[in-house]
């Protein structure tokens, strides 16, 4: 158990809900990825400097969407946004918010790795994102993850149609590209001023993403939130289980949602991709252990 949820601390009169949070198991998210998110939603920076800063981000929002209205293609400063979310990344989050985004783009590529590897001779082009520091995210890491799952939906969905055929269940599902272990990650920067949680540093990056890219990016990447729903239908068609269509809450994009609440639904994609992700990896347990992909024993106990 982490030290930060010490169950010896355990008072019923006064129960800890992040204790409790931390304790259940509804979702099969790795502990890692839990503990982060845990630390960053019991710090004060979520607390009080998310609520505080919210009224000004909504504002400055709102503004942007105007001057991106009269102008939805100037200016286009792709790298200066990446370099200027590794700076504030690197300069104010905390290791916990750090190590949540750098997972974020290794879940995603395991994720597409596999339903590739499980849907057949299919023509599916993606670029593979590893970011193991914080420095590699200047190097389109963010833009790229949103194109790799618009790319994938439509070159996967164009093999299939073309072969008149659907995806379907796999008698024996290859967990090969799915990680075991904690991603192997540089070390995070830990300094005075590394105090920002992650949903606070999304919030006050989404209205900048508006800014800084086309309209017609930021939209894409707005709607790319939605996409959960979609990715876990299709991994269910492989496993012929939906069983973890139960914890996918992000909604699916046929009814697009306003990009104002793109940050949060950020946060939500996050959660729904570490959910799927853990779910697989349970599997491949099971599988590894000749047990049977079971959803009614979704703890592998």
């Amino acid at each position: 158990m982490s030290a930060a949820f010490d169950l010896a601390r355990y008072d019923p009169k006064d129960p800890d809900p992040w204790l409790a949070l931390y304790l259940d198991q509804s979702l099969p998210i790795a502990p890692e990825a839990k503990t982060a998110l845990l630390m960053g939603n019991r710090s004060w920076s979520r607390r009080w400097m998310f609520n505080i800063i919210r009224p000004a981000v909504f504002a400055f929002f709102i503004l942007v969407k105007i001057v991106r209205g009269i102008s939805p293609h100037h200016p286009n400063l792709n790298g200066f946004l990446h370099r200027l979310i590794h700076w504030g990344l690197r300069t104010f989050c905390t290791p916990e918010a750090n190590t949540l985004i750098l997972r974020h783009f290794h879940i995603g590529t395991e994720l597409l790795a596999f339903i590739k590897a499980n849907a057949g001779p299919v023509e599916v082009e993606t670029v593979p994102l590893r970011p193991r520091t914080l420095k590699e995210l200047e190097d389109n890491v963010f833009l790229q993850h949103d194109l790799n799952v618009f790319n994938f939906i439509i070159q996967l969905n164009a093999s299939l149609r073309a072969q008149g055929r659907d995806l379907e269940p796999v008698e024996r599902p290859d967990f090969s590209m799915i990680s075991d272990e904690p991603f192997e990650l540089g070390p995070l920067p830990k300094g005075p001023l590394n105090f920002v949680d992650v949903q606070t540093a999304i919030e006050v990056y989404t209205p900048l993403y508006a800014l800084c890219l086309p309209r017609s990016d930021f939209i894409r990447a707005s709607n790319s939130l939605q996409l959960d729903e979609t990715v876990a239908i299709y991994i269910a068609k492989i496993l012929g289980s939906d069983y973890h269509l139960a914890f996918m809450k992000n909604g699916h994009p046929l009814v697009p949602l306003s990009t104002l609440q793109a940050g949060y639904r950020l946060m939500m994609h996050g959660l729904d991709c570490e959910g799927l992700h853990g779910w697989l990896r349970l599997l491949k347990h099971r599988q590894a252990h000749g047990l049977p992909l079971d959803p009614r024993n979704p703890t592998g106990a």
